[in-house]
């Protein structure tokens, strides 16, 4: 039998597939499905800092309202079960997620303030969380805000939540930062044991006829699997710390391509609202497939193989790839014209 089990975050898991954070996990059933498929973990949904303040907030103002009027105004009370995501409801449904699924259960935390991070971060420890995902969404709009501010605010969050809860944490960045490499390394060093490459920006759309800025959310596609692998080759044995690759994941040639680069695992979650829970299952079939055609006998052998470390020739991941490149598809479109 082929050994396709990894080490995530200081835990064994029985594979290289963890549900990233989705809505198919509100539902206790299909955490359930995901395990007999072959998932390794469930990342949870998001709990947003915006949306308990939010809360807290619409609960305050209508207790207020109510205190001018007779007693009967406390039909006026938000029916707080109305709202997606509640503090007590998402903290519940970890804790069922806890007790009815076999594999770790990874809480993830969208926060903004060091007071709201460290606070629900305990609080989800509390729940039995096995793990905490820091889902770091960074967008600098002011322009008096720089880079070098930006990233010490992050590393703030991060080191008091690790400081808070005893459990892993691992923080999900976005590519756009200016050097990648400096940042995680530093992270490491306040105390992040996981790096998840890379968070997805949902860009807004504008509708030309209504004259409107839209929100959109598509589907990731296998081509965005490729800075991924690129930053994880390149950060592979120069940290401690294990890389999650989500982001493009939809086959076992993309979760392949992921482990040789270096990730310890991948995440996928486009591809199970595309084919259904039940594809993990066949992702994993087709991995084994592969690794006994090719006589291994554990996925772990190969990880690493295609970092930049592992390779003899490392410019594909420098500048020399970008000449390369460029160079060789103009040298095919000057052939073509003749």
């Amino acid at each position: 039998m082929i050994d396709v089990s990894m080490q995530y975050l200081g835990m064994k898991l029985n594979g290289p597939i963890v549900v990233a954070a989705t809505p198919l996990s509100e539902s206790i059933d299909n955490i359930r499905h995901m395990e007999d498929a072959g998932a390794a973990a469930v990342v949870l949904t998001s709990l947003f800092e915006e949306q308990l303040e939010l809360e807290s907030r619409t609960l305050d103002e209508d207790l207020s309202r109510g205190t001018d009027s007779f007693a009967e105004s406390l039909d006026f009370l938000p029916d707080l079960h109305d709202y997606r995501v509640t503090h007590d409801g998402y903290l519940e449904h970890l804790r069922q997620a806890r007790e009815a699924a076999g594999i770790p259960i990874v809480a993830s935390l969208n926060g903004a303030t060091p007071g709201g991070w460290v606070r629900f971060a305990r609080e989800m420890e509390q729940a039995g969380a096995h793990a905490i995902e820091l889902n770091t969404f960074a967008l600098a709009t002011d322009r008096s805000q720089t880079s070098a501010q930006m990233e010490l605010r992050l590393l703030e969050l991060v080191e008091n939540v690790c400081k808070a809860v005893k459990i892993p944490v691992a923080v999900k960045l976005t590519q756009s930062f200016t050097s990648l490499p400096n940042l995680c390394a530093r992270l490491e060093e306040v105390g992040a044991r996981g790096m998840v490459f890379f968070n997805r920006f949902y860009q807004p759309d504008f509708d030309i006829e209504a004259l409107e800025v839209r929100p959109t959310l598509h589907f990731s596609t296998p081509s965005e699997l490729l800075p991924r692998l690129h930053w994880t080759a390149i950060l592979y044995g120069h940290l401690n710390c294990d890389i999650a690759i989500t982001g493009g994941v939809h086959s076992a040639e993309d979760v392949l391509k992921s482990i040789m680069a270096g990730g310890s695992v991948t995440q996928v979650a486009s591809a199970l609202h595309i084919h259904g829970i039940e594809h993990i299952a066949r992702v994993l079939a087709d991995l084994r497939y592969w690794l006994e055609k090719h006589e291994y006998t554990s996925l772990g052998e190969i990880r690493g193989c295609l970092s930049r470390r592992s390779v003899p020739d490392t410019s594909p991941y420098d500048r020399g790839n970008y000449i390369k490149t460029l160079s060789s598809y103009s040298l095919r479109q000057t052939v073509a014209a003749f």
